[in-house]
């Protein structure tokens, strides 16, 4: 679905076909170590998923020219577990053989990120300018200067982990999902988070993470499930 002008949502990233560019964010590998060093059992699911569903995209979408890993390759703050060095260089592995560049940007849960990155010969960048598309990727965690803003017609984001929970009254059912609303007058797209341990917040009810959402009632919301779907804004959905 064109969620953007030439901008499609495919799964959980999004597509820009006249550059054949690819962006997805917030994987978080390592998240189920990390929680089962804090007694909480979680099966070992992400990487599989990950992998799964990127390679049912790469089917769909040939001959990708770039692919965009918008921040958060990796769960730990301050060190790398080895679950994260494991998966992490398989992914980026597995990544790079399906493009012909590779862009890594550097998300808050990236601390430790260049050995990983350094192994692989990738550069980690704060932001990419997609100039074709006039398009800056940032991971969201703090807001761009305005230098980065010049000439620039759209803002693409990860960090938040959105989600919405549909409810008929009786049954309820959280999706992840794509928002797009605006900031400092350009268009700003959220992308859901590539991970599948857990499903996001609720954008209806939790506090917004990102200080680039500002007004979250106005953005529209783009469901994903067995396809997407357009949801209308999150005040309709309250």
């Amino acid at each position: 679905m064109e969620i953007s002008k030439g901008a499609e949502a495919i799964d959980l990233a999004l597509w820009f076909p006249k550059s054949r560019t690819l962006a997805i964010t917030d994987f978080q590998l390592g998240y189920e170590e990390y929680m089962n060093n804090h007694g909480v059992m979680v099966p070992r699911i992400n990487f599989e998923e990950i992998v799964k569903h990127l390679k049912q995209i790469f089917s769909e979408k040939k001959k990708i020219q770039r692919i965009i890993i918008n921040g958060d390759l990796k769960h730990e703050f301050g060190t790398i577990s080895e679950q994260e060095w494991s998966e992490a260089i398989k992914l980026l592995a597995f990544i790079s053989a399906n493009c012909t560049e590779l862009i890594l940007i550097k998300g808050n849960h990236d601390t430790i990120i260049k050995p990983i990155a350094d192994m692989k010969k990738i550069g980690v960048r704060d932001h990419y300018l997609l100039k074709e598309e006039k398009t800056l990727f940032i991971h969201g965690h703090k807001e761009p200067d305005e230098e980065s803003l010049k000439g620039i017609a759209r803002i693409v984001i990860g960090h938040e982990h959105p989600a919405v929970m549909i409810s008929d009254g009786v049954k309820h059912e959280k999706y992840k999902c794509f928002l797009k609303g605006k900031y400092g007058g350009k268009e700003l797209i959220v992308l859901p988070a590539f991970n599948f341990v857990s499903l996001g917040s609720d954008v209806t009810r939790e506090q917004s993470l990102s200080p680039l959402i500002k007004n979250i009632g106005s953005f529209s919301v783009y469901a994903v499930e067995d396809k997407v779907y357009e949801m209308g804004k999150v005040n309709n959905l309250l």
